[in-house]
């Protein structure tokens, strides 16, 4: 048995990962969903990966998925940890000394989308219902204090490594992030079907993934 530890991207909810836990758990194996204080504007990066660590316990077999900021956690918290795998979902790929801030110029993702649109770009392949139960839980708060400070490691962990792509991702196009983890991870994307929130959208297909890497 494998413990997933699921972190989520921006806004921070361990809701994000409810449709994957229950799938995850049916094939044997132990899931936690973790929330970030994502609005507490006296929480960074740091403070991020303090809360995962926590939340991870005396617990072993351990597996971090990292959606989308989430990418810029994960690393820090194998630092930490003795984890058998990273698996990153969407997500940001940090390098060192790069604040999260600073990715989106830096990748050129901030010349890469106009006029955003939560619903187009995140939710187009999202049930209704569950849509509908995002959007009735209201704006997510997202604290700027993360995205402030440089990404502390000096390198990469030492820990096997998977990213995996949804093919459909709007916010992070496949052509988009091919070359960038080819350059910083030195790693060929895994594509799936499914849009940013794969989670939400396919989680049986995600869990299934999920549980084939672990070989």
């Amino acid at each position: 048995m494998s413990t997933f530890v699921l972190i989520p991207g921006a806004g921070g909810q361990a809701w994000y990962w409810h449709r994957v836990v229950p799938e995850l758990e049916a094939r044997g194996h132990d899931a936690i969903a973790v929330d970030l204080p994502a609005g507490d504007d006296s929480a960074g990066l740091a403070e991020y990966a303090d809360v995962v660590v926590d939340a991870i316990g005396d617990r072993s077999g351990l597996v971090l998925v990292a959606q989308s900021m989430g990418g810029f956690t994960a690393p820090m918290v194998c630092e930490r940890v003795p984890a058998d795998l990273l698996v990153l979902v969407n997500a940001m790929t940090p390098r060192p000394g790069e604040s999260p801030g600073e990715w989106w110029a830096n990748t050129g993702h901030d010349q890469l989308i106009e006029n955003f649109d939560l619903l187009e770009f995140f939710f187009h392949d999202v049930p209704p219902e569950v849509t509908a139960e995002a959007m009735a839980a209201g704006e997510v708060p997202q604290s700027g204090t993360p995205f402030a400070k440089p990404w502390p490691l000096a390198k990469w962990p030492d820990v096997r490594t998977k990213f995996l792509q949804g093919s459909d991702d709007r916010f992070f196009p496949p052509d988009f992030q091919r070359p960038l983890v080819r350059e910083r991870l030195g790693l060929e994307l895994d594509e799936m079907p499914g849009g940013h929130l794969v989670a939400l959208s396919r989680p049986k297909d995600l869990a299934e993934r999920l549980v084939n890497y672990l070989g």
